[in-house]
C-alpha cells in the first residue's frame, strides 16, 4: 500500500532523530473528543464521500494526532483552545479552494504552517504511553544538542491497524525553532 507522504527535507540527522523542513500542509481534522476510534471515522467518512462534492480523497500519510493550535485559516484567525485533534493530510493536489468541503460540521479544513521539526522514528503500537516515552527521549536529545523546542509532540502513524505490530512506523515530532 503506497499512500501519498508529506513532503520534506532532512536539514539534519542524529543520532536518534532527524531534523525535517516542512512546507504548508493542507488537513482535514476533527476534535479527538469522544476517542481516536471516532475520530478517525469522521475523517474516513470525509476521505470517502461525506462532504459536499461526494468526492472520494485519495487516503495519505502520517496520521497526526497533536494538541490544538492556532488555526491559519480562514483567513481570520481564531483559537481553537485546549484538547487534542486528529489530522489527515490531503493530497498534493488540492488546496484549500480545491478541497471538498465537509458536511460533518465536526470535520473542517486547517492549513497547518511549514517549519523545521524534531522526529524520532519508533516501530511497534503507537500507544500513549509509548509515543510519550519516545517524546521524552526527543526532547532530552533536542535540550542536549541545544535545539529549542516549539510546542507540544504530535504523534504520527503510518500504517493501517492490521500491519503486524513489528512493521509499523510510528513517530514523535515536535517543531522546532529555526536553525
Amino acid at each position: 500500500m503506497a499512500y501519498e507522504e508529506s513532503k520534506y527535507v532532512v536539514i539534519r540527522s542524529e543520532k536518534n532523530y532527524e531534523v525535517r523542513h516542512y512546507a504548508d500542509r493542507l488537513v482535514v481534522q476533527t476534535d479527538l473528543g469522544a476517542g481516536s476510534s471516532a475520530a478517525f471515522r469522521r475523517l474516513f467518512r470525509y476521505i470517502t464521500g461525506a462532504n459536499r462534492s461526494a468526492a472520494k480523497v485519495s487516503m495519505t500519510v502520517p496520521v497526526m494526532q497533536s494538541e490544538k493550535v492556532q488555526m491559519t485559516v480562514p483567513v481570520q484567525q481564531a483559537e481553537l483552545g485546549g484538547g487534542m485533534v486528529m489530522q489527515f493530510y490531503l493530497p498534493a493536489k488540492f488546496t484549500l479552494e480545491t478541497a471538498p468541503t465537509p458536511t460533518d460540521p465536526a470535520v473542517r479544513l486547517n492549513r497547518v504552517a511549514g517549519g523545521d521539526f524534531a522526529v524520532i522514528r519508533y516501530a511497534g503500537r503507537s500507544t500513549d504511553r509509548r509515543f510519550q516515552a519516545q517524546s521524552k527521549i526527543l526532547q532530552d536529545a533536542l535540550k542536549a544538542d541545544g535545539l529549542k523546542v516549539r510546542g507540544a509532540p504530535s504523534k504520527a502513524t503510518y500504517n493501517a491497524p492490521f500491519t503486524p505490530y513489528f512493521l509499523r512506523r510510528n513517530e514523535a515530532m515536535v517543531e522546532i525553532s529555526a536553525q
